[in-house]
Formats: structure tokens, C-alpha cells, sequence
């Protein structure tokens, strides 16, 4: 049985993330991811925290938190408090960060690759409890000490560029493929599994997109398609048919927020990232996918729509024979 999961990006108040995890818990799904993007959403580490104390099975974890805003070893405390609340349910979720959690606030994502690989170095280090040093170019640690952590916490990474897949296949415990150019998957999860091959590693692949069953669907999709659209890799959108005016414009309205920018995105630049179509036909994409790639986590993002506890509801019965 695949790993079914749910990602919440916390726009709308923290009792509606509650009541959407507790809903997921009952619909059986496996893990609650919480999306970190900075000032556009409610805290991450809060919003974690009130999950994990009305819940009891689901696990936990940041999809995904970055090195930029939040120092690596405070990332590791909090991951690790969050786990003792949680009786040992805290995942980490940590890529490089995206325009709409970085852009705002000018922070400059500086040597990515880096950045990321002495998190993972740092979060291990600090869950093993020993005094950890670090001499990196992005993180530097001395006599650090963590008292709280647990040393097999899991980690994931998030990222669509080779370098970072790879990274991902060699050091990480999972890698997150979330909205990636459908055309193109198979080339996302031969790099993972090729950083993995050089390591000896097994890094489990879960993949996240959007199930789109009406109108609706796609309208509360639509918005969070602005800033994956401007990050995604030049080849995607050479393939999208995205000229340098159209990605600066969409980056221009992207300071007025995703819902002001969204009207810049065109159906046809949707359609190639989710899985769309009557709740059968989507179950049956789904589990195409699922086989021909070996997924073992679907990753299902909840957005700010008029009723997400009813979508939820719509897919975890769609989903049931997976």
C-alpha cells in the first residue's frame, strides 16, 4: 500500500489546519506535511504543533522548510520538539526555498546545493546528541549540542534541479517530487536514484500534485501554480511555451500575491503538472504513475479553497483502492 499524505499551506486560520488534519487522520491518511513560506502563511512550527497535539497517529514535518530564514540548528530543535510533543512523529522536510517565501523579505539563495547539504549535516549531527562542529560556508557550528533529539528522525528533501535530486538520492532519507512537469518525471527520479546508487542508499520518492475533478479544483490550484511556474527549470518552461516577458511578468505580479498573479497563468500551463478528470479517471492516472515511476508516497496539497474538508473528503474516497 502506497503512503497516502497531505500537504496543508496554512492561509487560512489555525483551527481550519487542525480540523483538515484531524479530517486526514480520519480518512486514514498517513502523514500531515505543513507548507513554510514565510509571511504568506501562519507560522509553521505553531501550526505543526496545534496538529500534533489534536492528532495521534498522523506523522509530522515541514513541506518544506528552507537554511535561509530559519538557522539549520534551529531548525533541528524545533523538528526535535515537535517530535517529543508528538511522541515521535516529527519528519524534516528542507529544500532551497522558492520566490514566494524568499523574495519578500530579499534574501538572496545563495549557493542552494550547499545551503541545503550542511543542513542535513547539521540536523544529523545535533539529533545524535554528541557536540557537533561545523565549518561550512552556509553553516557553522561549535560545541553544538542538542539535548532533545532523536538520531533516526527522518529527513526529506524537496527540489527539481539535477544537482539537488541528486543530492537528495544520496543523502536523504525520502525525496519529494511536488508539481514537477509531468513529461519529465522520469528524468527527476533517475537523478535521485542515481545519487542514491553512488551512495548505497534506498531514499523512499513521494510525489505531490494536485487532484483536479471541477472548475473549482482548478481555480484554487491556479494560484499556486505563480511561483512554481517561475521557479520551475528553463527546460520545463521552453517546453510550456513561457518566453522570458511572460515568466517577468508573472514574477512583476507576484509582489501584489499569488491570488493577484494567478490571473497571468494560463490553463495550458496547468494541465502538464496535475492529475485531472472525473475521480475515477484521476484514480487510475494516479495509480499509472504510482507503477511506472514506483512512488511510495502520494503527497495531496489542501489550499485555501471554499471547502477544502469536502475535497479532502472527495479524494480520500477516490483514492481508497490505491
Amino acid at each position: 500500500m502506497i503512503t497516502k499524505s497531505i500537504n496543508l499551506i496554512p492561509e487560512a486560520p489555525l483551527a481550519a489546519m487542525v480540523s483538515l488534519a484531524t479530517q486526514a487522520e480520519s480518512h486514514g491518511f498517513d502523514r500531515c506535511w505543513v507548507y513554510d513560506e514565510g509571511l504568506a502563511t501562519r507560522d509553521l512550527y505553531v501550526t505543526l504543533s496545534a496538529i500534533a497535539t489534536a492528532t495521534s497517529r498522523l506523522e509530522l514535518g515541514p513541506g518544506i522548510t528552507n537554511p535561509y530564514t530559519r538557522h539549520p540548528a534551529q531548525t533541528a530543535a524545533a523538528i526535535a520538539s515537535i517530535d517529543e510533543l508528538s511522541d515521535g512523529r516529527a519528519f524534516l522536510g528542507v529544500g532551497a526555498g522558492g520566490s514566494l517565501t524568499l523574495d519578500p523579505l530579499r534574501i538572496d539563495r545563495r549557493k542552494p546545493l550547499t545551503a541545503v547539504r550542511e543542513t542535513i549535516e547539521a540536523c544529523r549531527g545535533l539529533w545524535s546528541g554528541q557536540p557537533t562542529d561545523l565549518d561550512g560556508i552556509h553553516t557553522q557550528l561549535r560545541s553544538a549540542q542538542l539535548g532533545h533529539g532523536r538520531p533516526d528522525i527522518e529527513i526529506w528533501l524537496a527540489g527539481r534541479g539535477p544537482k539537488m535530486l541528486h543530492l537528495g538520492g544520496a543523502e536523504a532519507d525520502g525525496v519529494m517530487l511536488d508539481f514537477i512537469h509531468q513529461p519529465s518525471i522520469g528524468q527527476y527520479t533517475s537523478l535521485v536514484r542515481a545519487g542514491a546508487d553512488e551512495n548505497g542508499r534506498k531514499p523512499r520518492i513521494c510525489y505531490s500534485t494536485a487532484i483536479v475533478t471541477s472548475d473549482e479544483d482548478l481555480e484554487a490550484v491556479r494560484p499556486h501554480m505563480t511561483y512554481r511556474l517561475v521557479d520551475a527549470p528553463p527546460p520545463v518552461k521552453d517546453a510550456l511555451g513561457m518566453d522570458e516577458r511572460a515568466v517577468s511578468d508573472l514574477r512583476h505580479a507576484l509582489q501584489g500575491g499569488v491570488h493577484e498573479a494567478a490571473r497571468h497563468v494560463r490553463d495550458e500551463w496547468i494541465g502538464p503538472f496535475v492529475i485531472a478528470g472525473t475521480s475515477t479517471e484521476c484514480a487510475t492516472k494516479l495509480s499509472d504513475l504510482i507503477d511506472r515511476h514506483g512512488f511510495e508516497e502520494f503527497l495531496l496539497p489542501i489550499f485555501d479553497m471554499p471547502d477544502a474538508g469536502a475535497y479532502l473528503g472527495r479524494v480520500a474516497t477516490a483514492l481508497e483502492g490505491l
